[in-house]
């Protein structure tokens, strides 16, 4: 017979079933909200110089007030088996869809900012089930898909401290109560920070780190003399390019916002459905491989564009940024050990000589397309590479 103590223990473990089921009145408020929306003037720049285009973002709100299915992708996200758990006192989100095959290797999949679980969902029966897609069974995954603390249906978070640190912390306990001895991690963008932050907390569980979209850690800090440069492969020159843009005024500005500011942000992000597109678009436009429009379908950004605005987590997401920013940096820890593989597309800024620094690179892959959302712009290629790289730590 269980003891009080024995069923609150189980109450505190608990992993609880969860369908995505946005009410209709969410739905028509939107609907209210894109009708009403109060537009500026046109840019005085060509292009993209001062942000999203009005042509641009007025085509894609009439898309989504009028055209855009969000029921039908509700229902595709349902496909996949989804829980929730509460964690460190905090609500986590996760997808869990396991393999048929009885070799097959946890797999726990991070996302980035402006993404979400949704960047996965196409590519997760390829890793579950190699065989019917291409593959070799003997590569297959089960996969486990949190939604960041503060992102999505995890969110928004209600109390400081929510960082990579502590996220990863919360992912290994996770794996723990999924009863997975042995996993793997992969991530991009923020996904790329706290997947090696797992090989520090929970070094005898994970067997190996897959990367996209690397950033810290894996590029320079500050200005390079030019006399490295001169030793860098043409390729890695024009990473150092990509770097340095994105370390300008107008490549980092929604990071500063981010890190400083995440609650001055907030209230139009989490108020005006147009303005959080925006300063999603703003991002996705400069991230992706090519022109926005052959890269992401329209319905690939809204789903990931919804899963913020349905949850209203727009700005606790932000808020991840300012949390990273001011936590207590850790100078003294020694590298981890832990075997990490870099996917290296074609918009990514990493750099490998600046990674072996400080991680175990034993796997490193540079490819000529896809971007910062790698699972939806080159899926074929991230899946090919994940299953490369985890083949010989099984």
């Amino acid at each position: 017979m269980a003891t009080t103590t024995d069923r609150r223990d189980e109450t505190a473990e608990a992993i609880e079933p969860f369908r995505i089921d946005v009410p209709d009145a969410t739905l028509d408020d939107l609907r209210d909200r894109l009708g009403r929306t109060r537009w500026p003037e046109p840019s005085t720049a060509a292009g993209w110089d001062q942000g999203v285009p009005l042509d641009v973002i007025r085509e894609l709100v009439g898309h989504w007030r009028t055209s855009f299915a969000w029921r039908a992708q509700e229902a595709k996200l349902n496909v996949v088996p989804q829980f929730t758990a509460t964690i460190d006192g905090q609500r986590i989100h996760f997808l869990h869809a396991r393999s048929t095959e009885p070799g097959a290797l946890p797999l726990v999949l991070t996302h980035g900012w402006p993404g979400s679980v949704a960047e996965f969902i196409d590519i997760i029966p390829a890793l579950t089930d190699p065989g019917a897609h291409g593959g070799d069974r003997r590569d297959a995954f089960h996969v486990v898909v949190p939604a960041l603390p503060g992102f999505g249906f995890s969110g928004p978070t209600h109390e400081a401290g929510w960082n990579v640190a502590r996220t990863a912390r919360a992912w290994a306990e996770l794996m723990r109560r999924l009863g997975y001895e042995r996993y793997g991690a992969q991530g991009g963008d923020l996904g790329a920070m706290v997947s090696p932050e797992l090989g520090h907390v929970d070094p005898e569980h994970v067997v190996g780190i897959h990367l996209n979209a690397a950033s810290v850690g894996f590029i320079p800090w500050g200005e390079v003399e030019p006399a490295e440069v001169e030793t860098f492969s043409e390729l890695d020159k024009a990473r150092l390019g990509l770097i340095q843009h994105f370390q300008s005024d107008e490549g980092s500005a929604y990071f500063k916002m981010h890190a400083n500011r995440p609650q001055t942000i907030a209230y139009s992000l989490v108020d005006s459905p147009v303005g959080q597109l925006a300063w999603a678009l703003d991002r996705m436009a400069a991230w992706v491989h090519g022109p926005l429009e052959e890269a992401l379908t329209r319905d690939q950004i809204l789903t990931n564009v919804m899963l913020y605005w349905v949850t209203g987590t727009a700005g606790s997401a932000a808020r991840f940024y300012y949390e990273m920013m001011h936590a207590q940096p850790d100078w003294v820890r020694s590298p981890s050990s832990t075997p990490i593989g870099v996917a290296a597309f074609a918009e990514d800024v990493s750099i490998r000589r600046y990674g072996e620094l400080g991680n175990n690179i034993v796997h490193w892959s540079d490819f000529d397309r896809g971007g910062h959302f790698a699972a939806m712009e080159a899926p074929d290629l991230l899946v090919g590479d994940i299953r490369n790289f985890f083949r010989t730590l099984r």
